[in-house]
């Protein structure tokens, strides 16, 4: 059975910072898309950042270019989300995801089959 478990989420002040990790179970992130998205309420799933499965390279959204970095230690089957300089504007449940397929390029929330159950960030102003 395929399990993703997000932790590290928490409440921080605007300014500071977390980080997030997902660890995976019955199966591997190699060659694999892996996205974070979060969804806030009221809101759609957001996506934030991604490791394609296709070149290897980490895509963020713009919001959060140059504050969040995503990496990834397949040694451990986990990827993480460094978040830095956090506003109150990212306060949302932050969700990780993978696609089952390998080869294949960051997608819409929609191409991803894996998902955790997700974590809750909260930045007070």
């Amino acid at each position: 059975e395929v399990q993703l478990v997000e932790s590290g989420g928490g409440l921080v002040q605007a300014g500071g910072s977390l980080r997030l990790s997902c660890a995976a179970s019955g199966f591997t992130f190699d060659d694999r898309a892996i996205g974070w998205f979060r969804q806030a309420p009221g809101k759609e799933h957001e996506a934030v950042s991604c490791i394609s499965g296709s070149d290897g390279m980490t895509y963020y959204a713009p919001f959060v270019k140059g504050r969040f970095t995503m990496s990834s230690d397949n040694a451990k089957n986990t990827v993480y989300l460094q978040m830095n300089s956090l506003k109150p504007e990212d306060t949302a449940v932050y969700y990780c995801a993978a696609d089952h397929h390998t080869g294949i390029d960051c997608g819409p929330s929609y191409t991803y089959d894996y998902w955790g159950q997700g974590t809750q960030v909260t930045v007070s102003s």
